[in-house]
């Protein structure tokens, strides 16, 4: 894969998990968006009385989105918010075909 590649990860947080969810989640923002690569990430929380929490992420290539799985951000997040959800984090990688800029 080369040119830009997209991320959606959703998230559906445990029975009275949405909050803690909501803030490990936040906490990924600033520190993903100042890495070398990343052109998006956007947090998204669903309108339903469930709550769902949809990531929208792009990078600069395979190589950025590898070196932001490779953080310590990234690998701190992930083993904080596994206990919290009730079903694995569900995640799409995309290559760009055609979009708008």
């Amino acid at each position: 894969m080369s040119g830009v590649i997209s991320v959606v990860a959703t998230f559906s947080p445990k029975e009275g998990q949405g909050f803690a969810v909501e803030q490990i989640l936040r906490g990924m923002i600033q520190p993903t968006r100042a890495e070398p690569g990343c052109q998006r990430y956007d947090l998204f929380k669903s309108t339903a009385a469930e709550a769902k929490f949809v990531l929208i992420e792009a990078y600069d290539g395979q190589s950025a989105l590898e070196a932001h799985r490779e953080t310590v951000h990234y690998k701190s997040y992930r083993a904080r918010i596994m206990d919290l959800l009730k079903e694995p984090i569900g995640v799409v990688v995309l290559e760009t075909l055609d979009a708008a800029k």
